[in-house]
């Protein structure tokens, strides 16, 4: 596709006009976020809206920062006044993340609509307005999974099956739903270039270059350049060489952005432009940074965005990263401290707590409170002296979980803080621990359990409800024990409803609320009037009054548990309500001598 004239361009605005519209041209006004494209519409023959896309691979090794990386880009052009959407493309054979080991696989993120998905779509809505669903994520498994489905329908009209052109043409329309959606799509390709099973992935986006042309595709890669301390020296070898790979399966990267320990000086960059075949001002640093929410910056002032704007011949105006500026600044120059002991079983991989730890980081930032977390093993808390561990923690939070592994443990933890008066946060586990640890020692119901935990027991205040209505299908859901480990969950968002004069009331200030949901098992309705007349708060419930969302304690300062994961709608320049006042509640007990 030859370059477009500039003048013409759907996203370009000529040089002199100061707003409003002019034939065909997009519309802008000027506010304080500066030039703001409304109509930045790319059009294709039949009059509708064109994306431009953007795919990410990465090199060398994983965790180099894809997802961080796609985000900061969205965040970056979301400046700009642009609109983003995102999509992850992901190897493995499963065909969702939801019965994945969180050991191996990190967190599992839920969107509104129910779809369980990768930890990166957390990066994607954290940093900017877009909103995930069904579409942003897909596997091989789920590819492939389509193919057989349509293969035994006789969709291919008993052609031979291939990986080209089925498997690909699969993946390419997975990637052209987007089409239309936003201004700019950002697909991120999971795994290592050179993976066997990333190729037919790797295959799709060469394919959709010659489909789309150059000035809707850009190929932007993320490899490593390391610092090797014995001998002083930043080494590049090992982009060569991952860039190499890339160029073997059809690809030449159009940037490159290179993970690095240290500053790389222009004479390295011109090295690795002059070996890897891209212009110099493509050859984008990517350092370590003290907290990820810097990276926006980082990338802003080696000329990110710009260069991304300028191969994809578009032109937005002045881009406003003001908000980025001041939320590091914030971050950087705390006026408090507080210490939040996590309880958990996963502890050993962080990543599996993903959104948690960016939520109460963000309950800070809204406190302008430096959040230091203590990852405390549930196991060690089954055995060992809870005041012994929990000794200094200005907050207690036991969050979302499956199994009996450990589920002691966090119940001395909950135990702990309610006799302590320790501000608590139970989310999703957390809250059902909490009420079995208040049936046991407040209510009396000495044997008071979850039939996940103990499916014999003669108290079950935490059981599987057989039946549920269903607010997002508008029907009623049947579910028991023999259904397919996912197919028993409540997933995605659901409505509450806040009772007046609580904690959860106060902190979201509206009578009505929506949450992501991720568990299996309910509050049990038939012992509700005795706990509540021992005390407990029930300040959340479905429209109905059937399901249970959120419980609180009437002579606590503040003892919340939800059932509903909020971590997953926490953004940094956007606390959720919750995070906000419990990291509040957390300040206020260090201040009082807590």
């Amino acid at each position: 596709m030859g370059r477009e004239n500039p003048s013409s361009h759907p996203l370009r605005r000529r040089a002199g006009d100061t707003g409003g519209s002019r034939g065909n041209l997009p519309y802008f006004s000027i506010s304080k976020t500066g030039f703001r494209c409304y109509s930045a519409e790319m059009k294709t023959s039949n009059n509708t809206k064109r994306t431009k896309f953007i795919f990410i691979t990465g090199g060398v090794l994983s965790s180099l920062g894809k997802g961080l990386a796609s985000a900061t880009i969205g965040a970056l052009l979301e400046c700009r006044g642009l609109t983003v959407t995102f999509q992850k493309l992901d190897p493995y054979i499963n065909v969702d993340p939801g019965t994945m080991n969180p050991f191996q696989h990190g967190e599992v993120y839920v969107t509104d609509d129910g779809a369980e998905t990768d930890l990166d779509m957390g990066h994607y809505e954290r940093y900017t307005s877009a909103v995930m669903s069904q579409k942003n994520n897909y596997t091989s498994g789920r590819i492939y999974y389509s193919v057989i489905t349509k293969e035994r329908r006789g969709e291919y009209l008993g052609g031979t099956v291939q990986v080209i052109p089925h498997i690909t043409d699969e993946i390419k329309a997975a990637v052209l739903q987007l089409d239309g959606s936003a201004d700019v799509a950002i697909i991120e390709i999971g795994g290592t270039v050179g993976d066997i099973e990333g190729l037919p992935f790797i295959e799709a986006i060469r394919q959709l270059r010659g489909d789309l042309g150059r000035e809707y595709t850009l190929f932007i890669h993320l490899t490593l350049v390391p610092y090797i301390k014995a001998a002083g020296e930043v080494k590049t070898k090992p982009t060569q060489h991952s860039v190499r790979e890339l160029r073997a399966d059809g690809i030449q990267p159009d940037i490159l952005v290179c993970r690095t320990e240290v500053p790389i000086e222009d004479s390295l960059k011109a090295k690795i432009a002059l070996f890897c075949n891209v212009p110099k001002d493509a050859v984008i640093t990517a350092i370590d940074v003290d907290n990820i929410y810097e990276v926006p910056l980082h990338f802003h002032e080696e000329g990110l965005d710009t260069k991304i704007l300028e191969l994809l011949n578009v032109w937005t105006g002045k881009p406003n990263i003001q908000p980025w500026v001041d939320l590091v600044r914030t971050i950087k120059n705390p006026k408090h401290e507080v210490t939040i002991a996590i309880t958990g079983k996963y502890i050993d991989l962080t990543e599996s707590y993903k959104s948690l730890h960016e939520s109460l980081i963000h309950g800070g930032i809204a406190t302008e409170t430096k959040v230091k977390l203590r990852y405390i093993s549930a196991e060690e808390l089954e055995v060992k002296d809870p005041a012994e561990l929990l000794a200094g923690c200005h907050g207690i939070l036991v969050p979302g979980g499956f199994g009996r592994r450990g589920a002691e443990g966090k119940i001395n933890a909950i135990t702990f803080a309610r006799e302590n008066k320790i501000p608590y946060f139970g989310i999703c586990l957390g809250m059902q621990l909490a009420v079995i640890e208040f049936s046991r020692n407040i209510a009396g119901i000495a044997q008071a359990q979850s039939t996940e935990l103990d499916p014999t027991t003669p108290d079950p205040v935490i059981y599987l409800m057989k039946e549920w209505f269903d607010y997002r299908a508008g029907k009623m859901q049947v579910r028991d024990e023999t259904a397919d480990l996912g197919g028993t969950l409540r997933l995605g968002a659901y409505p509450c409803v806040l009772k007046e004069g609580t904690n959860a009331s106060a902190a979201y200030q509206t009578h009505e609320i929506s949450e992501r949901h991720r568990h299996r098992y309910e509050f049990n309705n038939a012992y509700r009037a005795t706990l509540e007349g021992h005390g407990l708060i029930v300040s959340g419930t479905s429209p109905d009054n059937n399901l249970v969302e959120i419980v609180e304690l009437a002579d606590h300062p503040w003892f919340l548990g939800c059932q509903f994961h909020p971590e997953f709608k926490s953004k940094p320049m956007k606390p959720h309500p919750l995070f906000h006042a419990f990291i509040s509640a957390a300040l206020k007990n260090k201040q009082a001598g807590g």
